[in-house]
């Protein structure tokens, strides 16, 4: 199903993001995984795409692998970087020939070692032409990503809604927000991307911490902002695993609740102002994810 039929008939919608792995040790750790986290039903599971040809081909060996298995619809990841438009083309034809109509279109980061991008020759610059080109290619359905705290690459807030904007125009069905850890600023952001004509579903991304080091790693890179209650509370337990696991499971799960019921706190009911789904940042790692459900369910049925 494509996803922008689900996002029409259900509300909310969960997902999972996964990254292919590099060893065959991972790649049994990745599968568990999965199964695991497939008995939750997810709507859908979206997993990445390695730029200069590092993991493509695992890519769409996962992909396929996931919708034939596990009965998952599953989310191409699909980048500008390293590629000819040509070998975009075909990129995409070939998923379409593995039934895979669901591709979520990045520009992509730099190559590692490289700080700005270089679109390769015969390549594409934007995420946008990329959407553009899927819409080309035949009936897929186009996710597309947004950041609530602005692109470390955008001078301004201005110029990078713009820039999303031409992003949705191209033909984007859906969004999927960058990792935040106040919805204070999902809200401001979703505000202001409507004021300017951004109408399509966005959905929060939301990544359980796990490991302080880490999260503020990935927050750096994506402009995230680290709210000061959570870094204290993970600093003070910082060399103890579980404890740091239960924290960050305990602070996404209220912001999950939150997100899904602003008014009524009664989660996987349909929110009457809530949003359009959550989307989880899993690091290959069920675990958390699980927790995070449960939390969420256990909250339910204590109000019912």
């Amino acid at each position: 199903m494509l996803i922008r039929e689900r996002l029409k008939h259900k509300r909310p919608i969960f997902s999972f993001e996964f990254f292919p792995p590099k060893t065959e040790k991972s790649e049994a750790t990745l599968w568990r995984g999965l199964e695991s986290l497939a008995m939750l039903e997810p709507d859908f599971v979206s997993v990445t795409y390695g730029a200069g040809g590092g993991t493509q081909a695992k890519t769409l060996e996962l992909v396929s692998r996931i919708k034939r298995d596990l009965g998952i619809e599953p989310v191409a990841h699909l980048t500008c970087v390293g590629a000819t438009r040509d070998e975009l083309a075909r990129v995409i034809d070939g998923l379409g020939e593995r039934g895979i109509r669901n591709i979520l279109a990045l520009r992509g980061d730099p190559p590692r070692g490289e700080t700005t991008f270089t679109p390769a020759p015969g390549g594409l610059r934007h995420a946008s032409e990329l959407v553009a080109l899927i819409r080309e290619r035949g009936d897929f359905c186009v996710g597309a990503a947004c950041y609530p705290e602005v692109h470390p690459e955008a001078p301004n807030l201005d110029v990078d809604l713009a820039h999303l904007k031409t992003k949705v125009d191209a033909g984007v069905d859906y969004l999927i927000t960058q990792l935040f850890f106040d919805n204070a600023v999902y809200h401001r952001f979703t505000a202001q991307a409507r004021a300017i004509g951004v109408d399509v579903p966005i959905i929060p991304g939301i990544m359980p911490v796990t490991n302080l080091g880490q999260i503020e790693r990935f927050s750096r890179m994506c402009g995230a902002t680290i709210p000061s209650r959570l870094h204290d509370r993970l600093s003070q337990v910082a060399d103890d695993p579980q404890e740091i696991f239960w924290a960050g499971v305990v602070y996404a799960a209220h912001q999950c609740r939150s997100l899904l019921e602003p008014s009524l706190p009664l989660p996987f009911a349909r929110p009457p102002r809530g949003v359009a789904g959550i989307h989880f940042y899993t690091l290959n790692k069920s675990p958390a994810t699980r927790a995070i459900f449960e939390i969420l369910r256990l909250a339910r049925s204590a109000l019912v």
